[in-house]
């Protein structure tokens, strides 16, 4: 349902939740919180995107999409033979390897949060996917308000 609302040729979905509310949204977030989940895989996947939210605010229909194909790609190795408690431990494996390697995927190092020129390229890889168009502006706004606020 969510999968076609990604990018920016995403198809926006009609919504109409339990007290017969219409919503007309591509956000995964709320398209998930007015529909009503019944199945226990699909609510695990509804929790998990509810929890992407709240640790992060964004990023609902990534987490949605990749749990999605996890158990895309599961179905088809228990066609195959394979038990589940067998895809499990290799799901679990495959999770120590992913973070092992992102120890070693460092882009950039903050030493000191003063530094203008260390600061200003982490602000603006945060704003520049809400924001392309004005992310360099919005990031010197942001740096200097956050530098007036240090001790």
């Amino acid at each position: 349902m969510t999968k076609t609302s990604i990018g920016p040729n995403g198809m926006k979905k009609m919504v109409v939740n339990h007290i017969e509310k219409l919503f007309v949204t591509s956000d995964a977030a709320t398209i998930l919180k007015e529909i009503q989940v019944h199945h226990p895989a699909a609510a695990m996947v509804a929790m998990a995107a509810a929890q992407q939210v709240l640790e992060c605010g964004d990023m609902t229909n990534f987490v949605i999409s990749f749990a999605g194909e996890l158990l895309t790609q599961a179905e088809s190795l228990i066609k195959m033979g394979l038990h589940p408690s067998d895809i499990v431990k290799g799901y679990e494996k495959a999770l120590k390897f992913t973070l092992n390697a992102l120890d070693t995927f460092n882009c950039r190092t903050v030493t000191d949060v003063s530094d203008k020129a260390q600061v200003l390229p982490v602000i603006q890889s945060a704003i520049c996917p809400k924001l392309p168009n004005y992310y360099e502006f919005f990031a010197d706004v942001v740096l200097d308000a956050c530098l007036r606020i240090l001790p």
